[in-house]
């Protein structure tokens, strides 16, 4: 069974750094790419930052210069280096992964989700 699990949150001064991790596990074939969401209260879920196996990224306008994304794909995991950190950064941080892993019907679509990490800025 495919699981991502996150790593990293916390509570943090505004100007403050973080890092979060993700590591996916469980008859992965293949991940395309990987990605951190956030979800506010009240708020929609939202993409923070996404990464192709190859390196290709993209960010929300909101986190550009101050978030970096990357990947060790042998390891299949995900980083989220977060600097600058402001009050509006404070989410649920969640991880995703895309790609292939094994079913007992042979290869099959993966699309997974982590638990969630919690980062909290203070203003």
């Amino acid at each position: 069974q495919v699981q991502l699990v996150e790593s990293g949150g916390g509570l943090v001064q505004a100007g403050g750094s973080l890092r979060l991790s993700c590591t996916a596990s469980g008859g992965i074939v293949s991940i395309n790419t990987m990605g951190w969401y956030r979800q506010a209260p009240g708020k929609q879920r939202e993409l923070v930052a996404r990464i192709t196996k190859g390196g290709n990224t993209n960010y929300a306008d909101s986190v550009k210069g101050r978030f970096t994304i990357s990947r060790d794909n042998p390891k299949n995991t995900v980083y989220l280096q977060m600097n600058s950190l402001k009050a509006e950064d404070t989410a649920v941080y969640y991880c995703n992964a895309d790609g292939a892993i094994v079913t007992m019907k042979g290869i099959g679509p993966l699309d997974a989700w982590g638990q969630g990490t919690l980062v909290t800025v203070s203003s």
